[in-house]
């Protein structure tokens, strides 16, 4: 009775540390994803954004929901390769909705500061600058953030809400080659997210190819010892 009590405690003990071990990297998360924010605001405040603080915003909150986004596509790889790191897809949710928030910030940048909330301008700009066209149709994080709860995973069921979840590949290939038409010809900045990403949608299906592979192996082996039983 003593050792099942004492087994009970250390159980409890190591969910509590568990839980307090999530609770502190969801914190960290938290301040880590805010950081670029909370830098803008800091520049903006003693007005050492540079030059141009208008491009500065809009690059900065750009790249930051283009990595964020880069990010949360990775954990899935990563949780795949690494069964150890299964706890990763507790933050890909939080990582992705903060992707939504500075893509938001990044839209609203050129709606307040280039266009001066004017919708001819607006739409003019859509039709002249092709970046700008490919930013706007990357926006499609917009339904993802709407459908990123728990209410709308269960109305929607888990297949439809995948479904719909694929879209963020497409958000993130569109959300590169708007940053590409964005820098100057010969200006290589977007290189390392680029290549980042192109890894990551190529480990998709080799990463499915393998699961089914190693699955059908297990199934092959345990067919024999059915068939003996």
């Amino acid at each position: 009775m003593f050792a099942f009590r004492a087994t009970e405690g250390r159980l409890r003990s190591k969910d509590a540390m568990n839980r307090k071990s999530l609770i502190a990297l969801k914190t960290l998360t938290w301040l880590a994803c805010l950081a670029p924010l909370v830098w803008l605001f800091w520049n903006a405040i003693s007005n050492t954004l540079g030059p141009d603080p208008t491009h500065t915003i809009t690059f900065a909150t750009g790249r930051t929901a283009l990595r964020l986004l880069v990010i949360s596509l990775a954990i899935t790889p990563l949780r795949r390769l690494f069964p150890r790191l299964s706890w990763l897809i507790k933050f890909r949710r939080l990582l992705g909705l903060f992707a939504f928030f500075y893509a938001t910030l990044h839209l609203s940048t050129w709606i307040a500061l280039y266009t001066g909330f004017d919708p001819n301008s607006m739409y003019a700009d859509i039709l002249k600058r092709r970046y700008v066209t490919a930013g706007m149709t990357a926006w499609l994080l917009l339904p993802l953030a709407l459908t990123s709860t728990n209410w709308a995973i269960r109305k929607m069921g888990g297949k439809a809400w995948n479904r719909l979840h694929r879209l963020v590949y497409f958000a993130a290939i569109v959300g590169i080659v708007h940053y590409w038409w964005q820098v100057k010809p010969g200006v290589l900045t977007p290189m390392g997210i680029t290549i980042l990403l192109a890894a990551l949608l190529v480990s998709r299906p080799v990463l499915a190819w393998n699961q089914n592979r190693k699955a059908a192996t297990r199934s092959a082996k345990s067919k024999p010892a059915t068939a003996s039983s």
